[in-house]
């Protein structure tokens, strides 16, 4: 394999594990479709994959698992709006034909837009949106993927269908990042939502290990991490980069819904990739010892250790599954920065407008100073104006 080939291929994993914005796991929405005469818009953010059923026949034809539109008979396009579960920054687009085979649309296109607030997608309007796949051909009964790297951090979607038909699933995999106006210094580090990422995984054979982060509890043992069985002496393990560096006080390793597969032990490390390389085994330190854990429950243990860490590696022995892990600690204040940086960095200028003016009290001039500024470096101070809309 070459080295382009190479790279390739490690780009490929890294977006397809990238968590779905979207899913209603994650509490994505579809609050507005076009049209919808022959199946449910919400069936586009299911987190299951699509099923059908033949010669299955509801009032409006057959029952399809997935979006779909009457045929259109005048100019234009169909479209469904989906509020992402996770806002962040857009690195992968599935758009899934499955089943849909002679009434799949010709193309497909896909905008973004960032909103405050609790926004009626119906009443978007049309100059807020961002094209970030532009109508592009798709085939029937076929998850279509396109690779896209928009700038700027989005907090809805709008699916377009150029003329009409249907569409089982759309998968929006990108890197969430989180609002730091709904974040104190001391949070769930590794959660999702506030920007925790996995980094590493030794298998992940029957789930992704992305499940871990999710918010809430697990529903069924689906929805957890789940590795193969080992047939050697080794053990399984997940690393995860925090969303802000800090100290890690108190764990949650959640076993819930596997009964005869949860892992018989597991033990907690840490890494301050600041002053070590996390490749480097010599740089992890201890956080939680090898511990026993119970089939089906949700251990809680307090941590000893206090050192600032930016990544935790979860070990299990030897193998088996777990429904979430949680890291509970204080974002240091260089974390914090961090976070809020990377948060205002990735709006969208005209996002960005709005929210300075309207919480931050700015006025134009000192509105465009600020972007201006952007990106701000690592470890750069942030304006005052900042932190005080912030209230960190």
């Amino acid at each position: 394999m070459t080295q382009h080939q190479d790279s390739a291929a490690a780009d490929d994993s890294y977006r397809s594990a990238l968590p779905d914005l979207a899913s209603r796991t994650f509490g994505g929405s579809v609050g507005h479709a076009n049209d919808e005469l022959f199946a449910e818009r919400e069936n586009l953010v299911k987190p299951e994959e699509p099923v059908f059923q033949p010669y299955s026949f509801g009032h409006k034809g057959q029952v399809y698992d997935g979006w779909e539109t009457r045929r259109r008979r005048e100019a234009g396009f169909d479209h469904a709006v989906v509020r992402l579960g996770l806002a962040g920054l857009i690195r992968r687009l599935v758009v899934d034909t499955s089943f849909f085979k002679g009434n799949y649309p010709p193309k497909v296109s896909v905008q973004a837009r960032a909103a405050d607030g609790h926004p009626d997608p119906a009443e978007f309007d049309e100059a807020g949106w961002e094209e970030i796949l532009p109508p592009t051909p798709v085939e029937g009964h076929t998850r279509n993927v396109f690779d896209v790297d928009p700038e700027y951090r989005y907090t809805h979607v709008r699916l377009c269908m150029h003329p009409d038909g249907g569409i089982a699933r759309l998968r929006v995999h990108g890197e969430p990042v989180a609002d730091p106006r709904w974040t104190s210094d001391r949070f769930d580090l590794a959660a999702l939502e506030n920007g925790g990422t996995v980094t590493g995984c030794s298998n992940m054979f029957f789930s992704s290990p992305a499940n871990l982060l999710a918010p809430g509890l697990a529903r069924v043992m689906g929805e957890g991490w789940e590795t193969s069985r080992r047939r050697d002496d080794g053990n399984d393990w997940v690393s995860v980069r925090l969303a802000a560096v800090g100290t890690v006080d108190r764990v949650e390793l959640d076993t819930s819904y596997f009964k005869g597969n949860a892992p018989g032990w597991a033990a907690l490390s840490g890494c301050d990739a600041r002053v070590a390389d996390p490749d480097d085994p010599d740089s992890w330190t201890e956080l939680l010892p090898r511990t026993r854990l119970q089939p089906d429950t949700r251990h809680r243990f307090r941590l000893p250790v206090r050192s600032e860490v930016t990544h935790v590696r979860l070990d299990v022995f030897p193998d088996g599954g777990m429904a979430r892990l949680r890291l509970y600690g204080r974002a240091a204040e260089s974390g914090m920065r961090e976070l809020a940086a990377r948060w205002f960095d990735r709006l969208p200028p005209e996002h960005a407008r709005a929210v300075l003016t309207a919480e931050g009290g700015l006025d134009g001039a000192a509105v465009e100073e600020l972007l201006a500024r952007r990106p701000f470096a690592a470890g750069e101070e942030l304006p005052n104006e900042l932190w005080e809309l912030l209230e960190v």
